[in-house]
């Protein structure tokens, strides 16, 4: 990785010159496998190592972490290798037992955000810490509930707090194990800068030969660092075999990393930017024209199915609709992803013109 990026908060204790990297296997499985991947990762652009002690399963029956003995395991990696050490905590029991081991790095994982009665529990048990705590986004894309996570440990007293931007669920099929939803997570970026924001492309993409591009899309977008799953023997691996790298290709990653400045002063790229940003804005006022345009006509044709007691959803219709705006914005280079997200606010939007119509008395 090239290029310093302006580092804000707890990073600046690190000291570094490329964004913050944790790196580690998505579970401890022996001792042995801990103390060899972290004595991989040694010497490397590594500054905290990750293993899941305990693991949230969705299904009984997976395997659910080594448990407490697990922490030892990584007291022994820090020992030998001076790696900082992170896990997973669910429970103030959780928090308990990793404080009494001193482990460096606390994160709360997704399942648990989703919880504020959890979040809350652990907050109290980390109260007045000075460890770094990492909440990653809830399962659902709800920023509030994000954003709810933090503000609890941040009125617990713990101020070297960090955010992790993992994907989110959803119940349609795509490219990805958990969409990105970029835009949340720039949402929170943009309401609080200086909390360092960390990028999971492992669970974004479900799939280690994406990590880089997710990982590169990330610092693009000025992020703060990365945490990526890296084991010794990926497709042996216990849990999220799939998703998981081996050092030399988390080493190689780093390699191809490249890492963008904020900006340029210089006068010939102002101008310039300053010339493009003009013509996206007109663009973006003949969208919203064309838009409000449309929204008449849905609005006529609500009143057309008011006046014949039609119902407001014409699912064949929407289908219809939405085939061939897939295949014609494939046409002009737009990701399927977008164009499906993009249609679906308008048709939403469309019913809620609709409804109006229909309730209007």
């Amino acid at each position: 990785m090239e290029n310093k990026k302006e580092m804000r908060t707890w990073l600046d204790d690190f000291n570094l010159t490329h964004p913050l990297v944790i790196a580690g296997p998505c579970s401890a499985e022996t001792e042995d496998q801990v103390l060899k991947i972290a004595h991989e990762l040694k010497n490397s652009d590594v500054s905290i190592y990750r293993a899941g002690i305990w693991k949230p399963r969705t299904r009984p029956g997976g395997f659910e972490g080594v448990g407490a003995i697990g922490l030892k395991w990584l007291q022994k990696a820090k020992a030998e290798t001076g790696l900082l050490m992170a896990t997973e905590v669910a429970t103030a029991a959780h928090v308990k037992l990793a404080l009494e081991h001193d482990i460096d790095v606390l994160w709360i994982g997704a399942r648990t955000t989703v919880n504020p009665f959890a979040v809350q529990e652990i907050a109290d048990a980390l109260q007045n810490t000075d460890k770094i705590v990492l909440v990653k986004n809830p399962v659902n894309p709800d920023l509030a509930l994000w954003i709810g996570g933090v503000e609890r440990l941040h009125n617990a007293g713990i101020k070297r707090l960090g955010v992790i931007h993992r994907g989110f669920s959803t119940y349609e099929k795509t490219k990805y194990r958990n969409n990105p939803e970029w835009q949340i997570a720039i949402d929170f970026q943009n309401k609080f800068p200086d909390i360092p924001l960390i990028i999971d492309p492992s669970h974004i993409t479900g799939n280690r030969n994406m990590i880089f591009k997710v990982t590169q899309e990330a610092l693009d977008l000025n992020y703060d660092g990365m945490i990526i799953e890296t084991h010794i023997d990926p497709d042996n691996a216990w849990s999220d075999a799939a998703q998981q790298v081996t050092p030399d290709q988390l080493k190689q990653i780093f390699i191809d990393l490249r890492i963008r400045k904020e900006t340029d002063l210089a006068d010939d790229y102002q101008n310039r930017l300053g010339k493009l940003r003009e013509k996206i804005d007109e663009f973006d006022a003949k969208l919203l024209d064309v838009i409000g345009k449309r929204m008449k006509v849905a609005e006529d044709i609500g009143a057309l199915k008011k006046e014949k007691n039609v119902a407001v959803l014409q699912n064949k219709r929407w289908n219809e609709v939405l085939e061939r705006m897939v295949n014609d914005g494939g046409e002009k280079g737009l990701s399927e992803e977008f164009i499906i997200q993009f249609f679906k606010a308008i048709h939403q939007e469309s019913i809620t013109h609709q409804d109006k119509i229909f309730n209007n008395k």
